[in-house]
């Protein structure tokens, strides 16, 4: 949809704007367009207490039920009930690797559909399009489906093959899209808008309703001038709603370790910054090593990155190797194998300081620039469980460690638990510690709406406070702010999805009562 310089007139309101365009906005546009869940006469749930709620009113869509009602005595992997009911009922025990049909029948009806516009900075999908597109998911292919389009059915007429039961992120990119042009959302999706301003606004005279305006821009392409080239061109728009959906995922503002020397321009905050690296050349065998700090996922699929190339590495984590936090020591051995494989690596290569002198004043030792070979060596004053044996030459974890400065010459001060400073060399540095949202276009960047309302938002630590039954955020400055996805602590496609039926019922409800 083309926004070029749209300014709802007076009197025009839209009834839904949703902020994002990834999985969560996707699936509730499923939802707000008409398409609409019933109980299936023909197949039972295997929870018995939830299928005998369920058919108490079989006649009745999900959307018109009380979901506070269905959500009591489920439990999941999600703290979010409705996350908890929506994902039992589109993948019934899954959690027990059971592939069980969903008791759910979708259909379309008009009548129900409510008008909204979707807005995203890049194509339908979100952050999955910028995502490495030859790892695997995560989660198994099937959490990543959204309502109504099978992603192995979809696979399967691809002519692909889903490995390991996990797909790779550029494949979950290309199914959003394929999805929205399925199931005919194109005309709700506004690509390449970014908001810069969303406030509560008073239309008319004192006492007549207040609504949200959402400002911002719309990139597009110019058109072809005499000599050839074009210009993309920045397109203001304007949108007065009833209702604002915050949508926006988690991936826009790198975390920071917030240390000295951090803006040096040899550390890296994300993933595609070592990427280009590779691509130009930066890192081989015989460079310095590659510091990356991070006991995440993402941290993970950079150190096996810098493995294929034969890169030396230094990894730097906060948390013991085996703290029972740690994401790798919470993953299946057989269906994350190459996240076992740097598990592994973490636990056998570690540095282990040896017992500093008592006169040494600073406590501080040298570690030795690593051989061309690619196989670390500690240095002198210290042990190591690596051996010239090991599997993984080229490798060392620093297990309850923290970075304490980056120094211009490329040397990083390391400090462990006890207090121990190393200062190491390296080639560049790569911190992967999280992200934030960009909530730029709220007040305060969003700060207020947090559980913690003097800390910033973010995914785990502070997510936006919000009604558990319809995502209403709590702290919202008038009616009809909703928030769902990675900024109220849903981080999978397959729990996100309740924040989108749980939005959809409370606006289906709303809209029934005439409010």
């Amino acid at each position: 949809m083309d926004l070029a310089g749209k300014e709802i007139l007076p009197g025009e309101v839209l009834p839904v704007v949703i902020i994002g365009n990834g999985p969560s906005g996707i699936c509730l546009s499923y939802l707000l367009s008409g398409y609409t869940p019933y109980l299936s006469p023909e197949i039972s749930h295997p929870n018995p207490l939830l299928y005998s709620k369920l058919v108490e009113q079989p006649h009745l869509p999900l959307l018109e039920q009380d979901l506070e009602y269905l959500c009591e005595g489920l439990e999941g992997r999600s703290s979010n009930p409705v996350a908890v009911l929506f994902d039992s009922l589109l993948l019934p025990n899954s959690d027990f690797g059971l592939d069980c049909t969903s008791p759910l029948e979708w259909r379309f009806e008009a009548e129900r559909a409510i008008s909204h516009l979707v807005l995203g900075k890049g194509p339908p999908g979100g952050a999955w399009h910028a995502m490495e597109g030859s790892m695997l998911t995560l989660s198994l292919a099937n959490w990543m489906e959204l309502p109504g389009l099978k992603l192995k059915d979809w696979m399967r007429d691809k002519r692909r093959n889903v490995r390991n039961d996990r797909a790779t992120p550029a494949e979950i990119a290309s199914y959003y899209q394929h999805y929205i042009s399925q199931m005919c959302l194109e005309q709700n999706f506004a690509p390449g808008t970014t908001v810069t301003s969303v406030t509560r606004q008073h239309v008319g005279q004192e006492g007549s309703p207040s609504y949200w305006r959402v400002s911002g821009f719309q990139r597009r392409e110019a058109q072809v001038v005499e000599d050839g080239s074009s210009e993309p061109e920045e397109v203001p728009f304007s949108i007065l709603t009833q209702n604002v959906v915050l949508a926006t995922g988690t991936h826009d503002v790198p975390a920071r370790l917030g240390v000295e020397g951090e803006s040096l321009p040899f550390v890296c905050h994300s993933f595609w910054e070592l990427e280009a690296a590779i691509a130009r050349g930066e890192l081989d065998q015989s460079s310095d090593p590659l510091l990356i700090v991070g006991a995440g996922l993402t941290a993970a699929d950079a150190i096996l990155t810098a493995h294929h190339l034969n890169t030396p590495v230094y990894h730097v984590l906060r948390r013991s190797v085996t703290d029972p936090g740690l994401i790798f020591n919470q993953l299946p051995k057989l269906l994350y194998p190459e996240y076992h494989k740097v598990h592994q690596m973490m636990t056998q290569q570690q540095y282990r300081p040896s017992p500093s002198p008592p006169d040494q004043a600073q406590n501080l030792h040298t570690f030795s620039t690593p051989s061309l070979s690619s196989s670390l060596r500690p240095p002198s004053s210290s042990t190591n469980t690596s051996s010239p044996t090991s599997s993984y030459l080229g490798y060392l974890s620093f297990p309850r460690h923290r970075v304490v400065a980056f120094k211009p010459d490329r040397k990083c001060i390391l400090e462990s638990s006890s207090g121990q400073q190393t200062v190491i060399q390296v080639s560049k540095a790569l911190v992967l510690i999280g992200a934030h949202p960009n909530l730029s276009f709220l007040e305060e960047n969003g700060r207020p709406l947090g559980i913690n309302p003097h800390e910033t938002i973010t995914c785990r630590r502070n997510p936006i406070h919000v009604d558990p039954f319809t995502n209403n955020v709590i702290a919202a400055e008038g009616p009809g702010m909703y928030a769902m996805g990675p900024i109220v602590g849903e981080n999978f496609v397959r729990f996100l999805k309740g924040g989108a039926l749980a939005i959809a019922c409370d606006l289906s409800k709303r809209s029934k009562n005439g409010r």
